[in-house]
């Protein structure tokens, strides 16, 4: 063979192989942004066993995983140091733990979110009850919270007990089969009878103010818009409502039944409580 076709017949092979070379490279970049989310996922199931919280800032500047449920909160939460402590909390395991460094201070197992969806009635609204992913932020502390039931409570309460819905207004009248009358006056829903007689309404979980086969969804800032005890004794509010918080229904422990936060039983929320501060990094996964 001589030189010049020696050389002629080497430089088609390397075109063709640098052109190999680069249709590798696209697939692979490619296959890379495809899988970013599942590298994610599986890396931040590493820094739970192995416990290396710094792992998961890693893993989110190299595939730019930062579009979170709550971008802006996530932006402005403080880093999570080795020597800071930390909540990581396993939707799939309902388990929660309690982290500094190599230690873990405490584990517990938790309910997450159902999962489920509700259509709002007439096509309106519709709401899926799943637990966030990604970096929290421990945003401040209640004892004793008060729950304030958002619309999808009572539009689900009126589904189960086949009823209607009766959104009220500050100013509304609205007249009962009884003869009495329903209103707000102050902070209360009062019922008020022909004879002057008035009465505060009735109203809490499982026993919603009832009228004309309606569930009533009460104006906010009433009382009868304010359930006690549904949240446990303490909750550790995340944002965006969702939260940390203990519960009146211990037998849902370790299964996926809530609306989306974090539920703890009673005396596993209070030492939680105890443990951790506002500023708190948590991680959901």
């Amino acid at each position: 063979m001589g030189l010049g076709r020696f050389f002629r017949s080497g430089g088609k092979v390397a075109w063709g192989m640098m052109g190999a070379v680069l249709a590798i490279f696209a697939a692979s970049t490619a296959l890379l942004a495809n899988t970013a989310d599942v590298r994610y996922k599986r890396d931040i199931t590493r820094m739970v066993f192995n416990d290396n919280v710094e792992l998961l800032e890693d893993v989110k500047r190299k595939v730019g995983a930062s579009s979170d449920t709550l971008r802006d909160l996530l932006s402005s939460s403080p880093e999570a140091p080795e020597d800071r402590p930390y909540v990581v909390v396993s939707i799939a395991d309902r388990r929660l733990w309690y982290k500094q460094g190599d230690e873990t201070l405490f584990t517990t197992q938790v309910a997450t979110g159902s999962g489920k969806v509700l259509e709002g009635s007439g096509g309106g609204k519709r709401w899926k009850f799943e637990t966030p992913r990604g970096r929290l932020v421990v945003q401040s502390r209640e004892t004793d919270p008060v729950w304030v039931p958002p619309d999808w409570h009572y539009e689900e309460v009126a589904r189960k007990k086949g009823l209607g819905l009766l959104r009220m207004k500050r100013g509304d009248q609205i007249a009962s089969a009884d003869g009495s009358t329903i209103l707000v006056e102050g902070s209360e829903i009062v019922r008020r009878f022909p004879d002057g007689r008035t009465v505060v309404a009735e109203s809490g979980e499982g026993r919603e103010l009832v009228v004309n086969g309606n569930i009533v969804i009460p104006p906010f800032g009433t009382s009868q818009r304010k359930y006690e005890g549904v949240l446990g004794t303490h909750r550790l509010n995340l944002g965006d409502g969702y939260a940390l918080h203990g519960t009146d229904k211990p037998q849902s422990i370790g299964q996926a039944v809530s609306h989306g936060c974090v539920r703890l039983r009673n005396e596993d929320i209070e030492t939680l409580y105890r443990m951790v501060r506002v500023g708190t990094p948590v991680f959901i996964y």
